[in-house]
């Protein structure tokens, strides 16, 4: 059972869903407040939606000094998994974890809306139970989404396959490249703006966004499973 550390900053208002659906999906989700230093040896952590700080100065952009994000970044480098959603991925743009970043939308206005996304990247943590190709709808609540980056950066994340999640049909905010979500060049963290916590059952509307926690799951016992192996595989050779 992977240990799920969900982060609440003053103003996160969409933790709830992230700790309800660990006992449901087979994790152990907690709290840990932004002052915290300590993960308490997460498996994966989330960074959830809301208005952290209340977006006073930008979307993220105070968030991004809380203590607790040395902790989460240094277990992204020690290969962890970490996920952003919304002001999440406002708050892991921030703090550099991939060129880019969301912008307001033009004109400004807070869209609150349902989105058709594709899949486009099934190798990391948090998309491994989909195919590429699949496409969702999910929820999205944003007033600053529209990702944007110079267009060299915007080649690279493409070539490099570090976009995750696309706009298909409409594009809701104007992003680039039709930009949903996006992943860092080691693919353990992801940022999306979508959310997938508030369409996780058929009592919100549908599943679709169900297998981003499952996803997690599996990869958890993949390694658990592969653990076990080696160990039996060096009791073995003694």
């Amino acid at each position: 059972m992977p240990r799920v550390a969900v982060v609440v900053f003053p103003g996160s208002n969409l933790r709830r869903g992230h700790a309800r659906r660990g006992p449901r999906g087979g994790s152990d989700a907690y709290y840990v407040w932004h002052r915290d230093t300590d993960l308490k040896q997460a498996d994966a952590v989330i960074l959830p939606g809301g208005f952290s700080y209340g977006d006073y100065l930008r979307s993220g952009a105070i968030a991004r000094f809380s203590p607790v994000l040395r902790a989460v970044s240094a277990h992204a480098r020690a290969g962890g998994a970490v996920l952003g959603i919304c002001n999440g991925f406002q708050i892991l743009c921030e703090a550099d974890c991939w060129p880019g970043r969301p912008d307001a939308q033009r004109p400004s206005q807070v869209l609150v809306a349902t989105v058709h996304v594709r899949v486009e990247a099934t190798d990391t943590p948090f998309t491994g139970s989909y195919e590429r190709g699949d496409e969702l709808t999910l929820p999205i609540a944003h007033g600053v989404g529209r990702y944007v980056a110079d267009a060299q950066t915007a080649a690279e994340l493409e070539a490099n396959g570090q976009v995750v999640l696309r706009y298909v049909t409409d594009n809701p905010n104007g992003s680039m490249h039709d930009i949903a979500g996006v992943c860092n060049a080691g693919r353990n963290v992801v940022g999306i703006m979508p959310h997938p916590e508030r369409r996780n059952a058929q009592l919100l509307g549908g599943q679709d966004g169900a297998r981003v926690f499952l996803s997690l799951e599996a990869r958890n016992a993949t390694q658990h499973a592969g653990d076990m192996r080696a160990v039996g595989g060096r009791h073995l050779r003694v």
